[in-house]
């Protein structure tokens, strides 16, 4: 799970790699119920291919036939009905495959883009400490867990044990490191209002960006006129 969402092969325009994974996420969801929903996601996730690395889209792939898979039988099971189960994997299809563009990105990409624009710096630097504060959570909890088992008290049965032997010990290794990233970001001179500020390196929009929106957005039309 932590590799799916650290891949960087993405050389699309940040901004327009999120507005297409929005487009497709909203439309796709609006005609959940339509057969034809289904040809568009498969078209999209084509288009992916040609854009995204190949590796995203096939990990993306994985997820959409476990859970998917999951939810069709939920769906046909409680009504009995095809149509439910398909509404169902459309309606998952839209997330995964609309999500591919955003989670191929690098989040300095994405930062600086927003920089480029004057975006606030609040939502940029918190965008950025946000991204970059999940993997150290998922670090810090491995470990703590490897501390249980080390001393052989790596269970859930036994709210005591966790509460004392995890809980306690994740906490307090959390507020450590939110009290080394408040005083990074002083010693480092952040100013949340200061907009006088230059970019090393910026992002600009290609002729591969465009074609990537315009043939979503040709994806919609077929899919409305048809």
């Amino acid at each position: 799970m932590r590799n799916f969402f650290t891949y960087k092969y993405s050389n699309l325009y940040p901004l327009i790699a999120i507005v297409g994974g929005l487009t497709i996420v909203i439309f796709s969801l609006v005609y959940a119920n339509d057969v034809r929903c289904s040809y568009f996601l498969i078209a999209a996730y084509l288009i992916m291919f040609l854009f995204i690395n190949y590796k995203t889209c096939l990990k993306s792939l994985i997820y959409l036939t476990i859970i998917g898979g999951l939810f069709f039988l939920i769906a046909y099971l409680v009504s009995n009905r095809l149509d439910q189960g398909l509404s169902m994997i459309n309606r998952v299809a839209a997330f995964t495959v609309g999500m591919i563009p955003g989670v191929s990105l690098g989040t300095d990409r994405l930062a600086r883009n927003l920089s480029q624009i004057r975006a606030p710096r609040s939502l940029t630097i918190g965008m950025l400490i946000v991204f970059s504060f999940m993997p150290t959570l998922l670090n810090e909890s491995r470990r703590v867990k490897e501390g249980m088992k080390a001393r052989g008290s790596f269970t859930v049965l036994n709210p005591k044990i966790l509460y004392r032997a995890f809980l306690i010990p994740f906490i307090t290794r959390i507020v450590d490191i939110s009290d080394t990233l408040s005083l990074s970001i002083e010693t480092r001179g952040f100013d949340l209002h200061n907009k006088n500020y230059s970019l090393y390196k910026k992002e600009y929009i290609r002729f591969s960006d465009i074609l990537f929106l315009l043939l979503i957005v040709l994806g919609i039309i077929l899919v409305i006129i048809l």
